[in-house]
């Protein structure tokens, strides 16, 4: 019981700080979009959660990136932050989603393994389950879908930036923005178990160890 518990708190604590974190980001976006605070809130945990994979994967490149990335941003912060933080901040969600969909776009690429194919494959066989053909040609099409959901994100996000007041564009971009990413995955959850009945079933939980593992055995 006890370690049910802490399996609960955990995801359930992550989603309370996320939820949090993208309130006072929509707070400070529209009551002090200028302030260098409001710079390095946004930026800051960003950059430092993908130097993090990074490490974790051992990717070099990346690391250095974010090294590169947190020392400009430090400048930004130390001068006061920009004059034009509005478009700043758009450009970030857009780079995001585009940096996103070419990543998942370009595994789709010739003979190149979807990159969900590849996830998927790892989680069911560290679980000792069978990765048929059928569950091979949904993963590179589910590895599509997201390609286009995150182009179809930018989309929307420079239609409001440049249609709607400016606490519309905030609300999107740190609240709906992460809520449109979670209904979308338990949307297609359902989906996929209403669809293909004969996948084998794996949980949240198994699939994030699961990940973390791999993780573990390519950093050593």
């Amino acid at each position: 019981m006890a370690g049910l518990m802490a399996a609960a708190w955990r995801p359930a604590l992550a989603v309370g700080a996320l939820v949090g974190y993208a309130l006072l980001s929509n707070v400070l976006m529209v009551q002090a979009a200028h302030s260098p605070f409001t710079v390095a809130l946004l930026f800051g945990p960003l950059l430092l959660a993908i130097g993090g994979l990074g490490w974790q994967r051992r990717q070099w490149a990346t690391l250095a990136a974010c090294a590169v990335l947190l020392g400009v941003l430090a400048v930004v912060v130390w001068r006061g932050g920009v004059a034009d933080a509005q478009r700043l901040y758009v450009l970030q969600h857009g780079g995001i989603h585009l940096a996103l969909a070419w990543s998942f776009g370009l595994t789709l690429r010739g003979d190149a393994k979807p990159l969900i194919t590849a996830l998927a494959e790892g989680v069911h066989g560290r679980l000792h389950q069978t990765f048929t053909p059928a569950m091979a040609a949904y993963t590179r099409a589910l590895t599509g879908f997201w390609a286009l959901y995150f182009v179809a994100m930018v989309v929307v996000s420079a239609l409001l930036y440049l249609a709607a007041p400016w606490p519309v564009w905030t609300l999107f971009c740190t609240v709906l923005t992460p809520v449109a990413v979670g209904v979308v995955f338990l949307a297609e959850h359902v989906w996929r178990y209403h669809r293909h009945p004969e996948f084998p079933r794996v949980s949240v939980q198994a699939a994030v160890q699961a990940y973390q593992r791999s993780g573990k055995e390519l950093a050593s």
